[in-house]
């Protein structure tokens, strides 16, 4: 039977302190610091057309600052829009009635989020109000498709200021 000795007592130790602080890193980060302990917000909702990527808990931005999440997304089933569900801190509480939300992607295949662009309305957006201009997420594949397979084609008709009545010359010689 081995003795062990205390080099290796601290070696164990040091790499079960590391783990531990390693996992208390990972919680931290897969809850963006947030825990729910004096989170104070107010809900939202905005209507699109097409969602895209979103998916709940994707952070609603104003100017690139983070000012709140999405908190839920519901099928209206007399319209069939999505209903998305914003949650907004407390902080931002005087957002304009004409404020805009469309949904936006950080870098070319980045994440989807939520872009608010204020209005100059002196109203205020109540708790549980509808934002009224939205504008949907936009396909990069169906955009490029229509490009690639007859989106980008040439126009069929003459312009209106082109002269048809006068052919080019052929040459009637072969």
């Amino acid at each position: 039977m081995s003795v062990r000795g205390p080099r290796l007592e601290f070696a164990v130790g040091a790499f079960l302190l590391l783990a531990l602080a390693s996992l208390l890193v990972l919680a931290l980060a897969s809850t963006n610091g947030k825990f729910g302990f004096g989170a104070h917000s107010y809900p939202l909702k905005a209507r699109f057309t097409n969602l895209g990527q979103l998916r709940t808990s994707a952070p609603v931005k104003i100017g690139g600052v983070v000012v709140g999440n999405v908190a839920d997304i519901q099928l209206d089933p007399v319209k069939f829009d999505a209903v998305v569900t914003l949650d907004i801190d407390d902080r931002y509480n005087d957002l304009p009635a004409d404020t805009s939300a469309g949904i936006l992607t950080g870098g070319l295949l980045g994440e989807s989020y939520i872009g608010l662009q204020p209005g100059g309305d002196t109203q205020a957006l109540k708790p549980g109000d509808e934002i009224a201009f939205t504008t949907p997420a936009v396909d990069l594949i169906q955009m490029v498709g229509k490009y690639m397979f007859g989106g980008g084609g040439k126009a069929t008709t003459p312009d209106a200021g082109s002269d048809t009545s006068n052919p080019p010359a052929t040459d009637a010689n072969p």
